[in-house]
């Protein structure tokens, strides 16, 4: 498939090096460089979500192509006039283009919009889930927090480690072994320590002891391993 790829960062130079290594004809160009366009059968917008509409205004249209985003969150009533649209969003970190390049290739894939999107996936080998409309704000969300709010947490760790005279990588085993068992039983089941016991003389103790700062950040993880134990009790009960 002849492709091209508007915008060269890291989801671009991702997408073109995943889509190269499964066979795809790609050229890949900065979104001011829309002269450079050709005729692919699909033009890809890689830039960042706020540019998407302004980009495919810029794009004439074609029944000969599709253009298509990769933003989790939008629709695709944000490529405006072209006959043919689709977007196709990764459920997967994209830290550079090399390792996002490798991390394509057997993703689980967003798919909406023109059939050529399903062909794009199926080529990266990729595992196709579809939303309603209604649904891709929350989807987004949860990646977020799946994602980026795991890496926020981890900075509260490391925060919590230097003031124990400790560092992050002391814990990081701690946190692959809580990961590990969250996936093979559950959130739920999985959950240990002082709030699966409603032990609040020790959560009282450790707010105490950690730094001020970083209370708040506790107060509200604390109430929600309180919340995921009264969870697991009622449903032990049911």
């Amino acid at each position: 498939m002849n492709i091209t790829i508007v915008g060269a960062g890291r989801a671009g130079s991702s997408f073109a090096g995943a889509l190269t290594s499964v066979g795809h004809d790609v050229t890949l160009v900065h979104h001011d460089e829309l002269d450079q366009l050709a005729s692919p059968q699909l033009i890809l917008l890689t830039v960042p979500d706020d540019a998407i509409g302004d980009v495919a205004l810029a794009i004439a249209p074609s029944t000969n192509q599709v253009v298509a985003h990769v933003a989790g969150s939008l629709s695709l009533g944000v490529l405006g006039p072209h006959p043919r649209v689709g977007s196709i969003h990764p459920l997967m970190l994209l830290p550079s283009g090399e390792l996002g390049a490798r991390r394509l290739v057997g993703a689980t894939y967003s798919v909406a919009g023109d059939e050529l999107m399903l062909d794009v996936a199926a080529s990266l080998r990729g595992r196709v889930i579809t939303l309603r409309d209604d649904q891709r704000t929350a989807y987004h969300a949860t990646a977020a927090v799946a994602a980026n709010h795991l890496v926020a947490l981890m900075g509260h760790v490391g925060h919590l480690a230097e003031s124990a005279g400790l560092s992050l990588e002391d814990f990081l085993p701690l946190a692959q072994q809580a990961l590990a068992d969250v996936a093979a039983v559950g959130p739920r089941a999985a959950l240990t320590g002082p709030a699966s016991r409603g032990d609040m003389a020790t959560i009282d103790a450790h707010l105490a002891a950690i730094p001020e700062s970083q209370r708040s950040t506790y107060v509200a993880l604390a109430n929600a391993a309180f919340e995921l134990a009264e969870q697991q009790r009622s449903q032990t009960l049911a």
